[in-house]
């Protein structure tokens, strides 16, 4: 039996037309929404695709920057690109740390408190492939053996870990589980605020302070001075998550912002600048600093 076609209604095809123009302009005229600053669409799926270890998130990134055919070939996933993708650590912040805040959420309810802030860790470093914790322990051994700026910079680029990395690591870890673990029921809030705030300190050392290596280093793609308007929208984006928590946790912005010019200013006496692995230890202490501010607050609260 054929079945009849009947034409589409006038409502409905403007509906059908008006639906694939909102597509064609979401997906390939824009590509992604507009998060960041000028025609630069693609800089969040670079940062995506190297600050996060999620499945398949790479050839994601990848399949979305191909599909962008009006944009030049300046603006797909060009790796070359990547530092000034940096702007958006803060909002890879965001995902991080909601999706820790969400594990330790979901452990609390079966395990205690102290079994959820280690999965909630754990699940960060699966996320991130221990990126920062990695730079932090190369920061420990670099400055804790080396007595001048060459020797520093060649133990943070021996790939073994040293005594200071792994004593570094473990009194960190313990640190952050001890704090997480006495917190009250805000402790999913504070882990995605402290994973957002804490990406904002790397920004503010490539901003203030000069790259050490100079640019013979493989790790010279760290090198990018972001600009005041960039700063500015990642300072923005990293501080939101705040509004989450009491309002007197704003004040643990002092204690982060103080020990991100402390550890930049020593970084500086000692090497002339910064490299990739001191920013990701900048993260790990800001972040660490963050927990102990809001768990010293929340007494007054």
């Amino acid at each position: 039996m054929k079945i009849p076609s009947f034409p589409r209604s006038s409502v409905g095809m403007q509906l059908a037309t008006l639906r694939r123009r909102v597509w064609q302009r979401w997906s390939v005229a824009e590509c992604v929404p507009t998060l960041g600053l000028g025609n630069d669409k693609m800089l969040f799926f670079l940062a995506l695709s190297f600050y996060t270890r999620l499945p398949g998130m790479a050839d994601m990134s990848q399949a979305v920057g191909n599909r962008c055919d009006r944009l030049p070939p300046s603006q797909a996933l060009d790796y070359k690109r990547l530092p000034q993708a940096a702007i958006y650590l803060p909002l890879i912040g965001w995902l991080v740390g909601g999706i820790c805040a969400l594990v330790f959420y979901l452990a609390d309810l079966v395990w205690p408190q102290a079994t959820a802030v280690i999965l909630a860790l754990i699940t960060g470093i699966l996320l991130t492939g221990a990126l920062h914790e990695d730079g932090f322990a190369d920061v420990c051994d670099g400055f804790g053996g080396g007595m001048n700026k060459q020797r520093i910079l060649e133990i943070m680029k021996d790939s073994h870990i040293g005594v200071y990395g792994v004593v570094g690591l473990l009194l960190l870890l313990l640190l952050k589980v001890s704090v997480l673990s006495a917190m009250p029921a805000a402790a999913p809030l504070a882990l995605l605020a402290g994973h957002s705030i804490s990406r904002l300190s790397p920004l503010l050392l490539m901003q203030r302070y000069a790259y050490a290596r100079g640019n013979d280093s493989k790790s010279s793609g760290a090198v990018y001075k972001p600009n005041h308007q960039e700063l500015l929208f990642s300072t923005v984006t990293a501080l939101l998550p705040l509004a989450l928590l009491p309002a007197l946790c704003m004040l643990a912005i002092i204690p982060v912002l103080i020990a991100t010019l402390l550890l930049g200013h020593y970084f500086y006496r000692r090497i002339d600048g910064y490299t990739g692995d001191c920013l990701g230890a900048s993260q790990q202490v800001a972040e660490t600093v963050f927990y102990l501010s809001v768990s010293a607050l929340w007494i007054f609260i």
